[in-house]
């Protein structure tokens, strides 16, 4: 078996899959951020030449995806699975770029925090003998879920001050049983964890203590401290909650302050108006498929821990006065 147990909630994987190819599409408020350079694909609008703004998001994720098989130097046929999700209704970005790729598909669903869970059962899939190569891939778009989640944006709606902006963009990762680096190494599978949360404009507030849960977790069952990694990024707490994660972790005695960043405070520049920052299953996938992969492949990080956050609410459950459950899940990537 080449699985390892970690005390409560972590895996060990015996021989790392590698991430052997990775694709990110941003839309053009992405594209104006600091990691321009990093991404294969900036849309120059966020309709796509479609006729609605759901079309355009299964049509970036079936790009991406396409565009991470190529990367791999791989083509569709090579691929055994499918692993992908996205915020909408039924994840139907995912589904519909399925029915398209003709891959065998497994649809996920873990909000923001999708793309470490996909990574989690592809890396899964891949150590244990039962594929050779897995793509795991998300999206989100700012239009789709406004429309789902707030407002139709033709309403003109005030944003509050900790509201974060849904990223437009989508990522996709070919994890392989090739030996190549970086490679997913651990995985830490969170619990869902709700304080009481119930302002669904208050994302970052909601998610930071399900981080925490995951973080302290994953430190504990390995043994790590976080002088064992050269970065510690969370998904998409955005500035707020980065800010109570850092404190309370802190309180905890872990002090992460020296190499902890949040993918929804970098992906924007702050003149960029996303008042509490960027949110979104894309927003840690771009971010990581982007500009961590090729870092790494560059060797300027040779050990990451990502931490992707989700809230696990809907429409529905708002409306019936439910609060906001929150997910949080670890994978390390390393240069071995």
């Amino acid at each position: 078996m080449s699985i390892k147990k970690l005390g409560s909630q972590t895996i060990r994987f015996e021989n790392p899959p590698s991430i052997i190819g990775t694709a990110s599409i941003v839309g053009p408020k992405e594209g104006q951020g600091q990691f321009k350079d990093y991404y294969d694909l900036i849309l120059s609008d966020n309709i796509y030449a479609e006729s609605s703004w759901e079309k355009a998001e299964k049509k970036i994720l079936k790009e991406a995806i396409e565009i991470a098989i190529k990367n791999a130097d791989l083509t569709t046929p090579k691929i055994d699975y499918l692993i992908a999700g996205d915020l909408l209704n039924q994840i139907i970005s995912a589904g519909f770029a399925a029915r398209e790729l003709e891959i065998p598909f497994l649809g996920i669903y873990g909000a923001c925090s999708t793309l470490a869970e996909g990574v989690t059962l592809g890396s899964i899939i891949v150590d244990g003998g039962f594929a050779e190569n897995v793509v795991a891939a998300v999206s989100s778009h700012f239009c789709t879920a406004e429309r789902q989640f707030r407002f139709p944006l033709e309403l003109g709606n005030q944003r509050s001050p900790t509201s974060q902006w849904t990223v437009t963009g989508a990522g996709a990762m070919v994890l392989s049983s090739k030996q190549q680096n970086p490679r997913v190494t651990l995985a830490t599978t969170g619990k869902v964890i709700d304080m009481g949360e119930s302002d669904s404009n208050n994302m970052g507030a909601a998610m930071a203590p399900a981080a925490i849960d995951t973080i302290i977790r994953h430190f504990q069952d390995t043994g790590k401290t976080p002088d064992d990694y050269d970065l510690i990024v969370t998904g998409d707490l955005g500035s707020l909650g980065k800010e109570i994660t850092e404190e309370l972790l802190k309180q905890k005695g872990y002090n992460i302050s020296n190499k902890y960043a949040d993918c929804g405070v970098l992906i924007y520049y702050p003149e960029q108006d996303v008042h509490a920052g960027g949110s979104g299953c894309a927003c840690s996938a771009v971010v990581t498929c982007g500009y961590i992969f090729k870092e790494m492949l560059k060797g300027q990080y040779n050990k990451v821990l990502l931490i992707a956050t989700g809230a696990l609410l809907s429409t529905t459950s708002s409306q019936q006065g439910e609060t906001i459950p929150c997910i949080a899940h670890a994978i390390s990537l390393e240069n071995l």
